[in-house]
């Protein structure tokens, strides 16, 4: 089974695994690439998250990306980064951080991005905004009212 199935079947453990157990065997996994490798890193940054400790999981986070980490993973890497600074009451960052990812390439992850945002709004006292990107989000998911929600979701914004 090649390095990328191991992981997803780790992850899928996840539940089943006592916390030390899970770790261990994500370190074993990380271990096959080289000290500091981008996707290892960030495989054990998730793993630290998953698992309520983002004080462990942020220098990883960041560490994944300094290696070049590219893609998906990145995506998830800058989303998963700023909900462990939002935990950690690092909120502004956390909204600089998903602010500017916002401007980045359209993925199917944008969603994700607009809920931690959302999140993070909420945390800076900044419900309205955090309502008006959850709305938009939802909006494009609704099988009516579409339009409707996006311009409520604008005029929360604009009020």
């Amino acid at each position: 089974m090649d390095w990328e199935a191991r992981v997803a079947a780790l992850w899928a453990e996840l539940d089943e695994l006592s916390e030390a157990e899970f770790h261990e065997r994500m370190r074993q996994l990380a271990a096959e690439f080289p000290a500091g490798h981008a996707i290892s890193t960030f495989e054990l940054a998730a793993a630290q998250d998953s698992t309520g400790h983002p004080d462990e999981a942020v220098p990883l986070y960041r560490a994944a990306i300094a290696a070049g980490l590219v893609g998906t993973r990145r995506r998830r890497a800058a989303i998963q980064l700023a909900s462990s600074l939002r935990n950690l009451g690092e909120v502004d960052e956390a909204i600089t951080l998903l602010e500017a990812e916002m401007k980045r390439e359209s993925t199917d992850l944008d969603d994700a991005v607009r809920a931690v945002l959302a999140l993070a709004y909420s945390s800076a006292g900044r419900d309205r905004e955090g309502l008006a990107l959850v709305l938009e989000a939802l909006a494009a998911h609704l099988p009516r009212y579409q339009r409707s929600m996006a311009n409520y979701a604008r005029a929360l914004v604009s009020e």
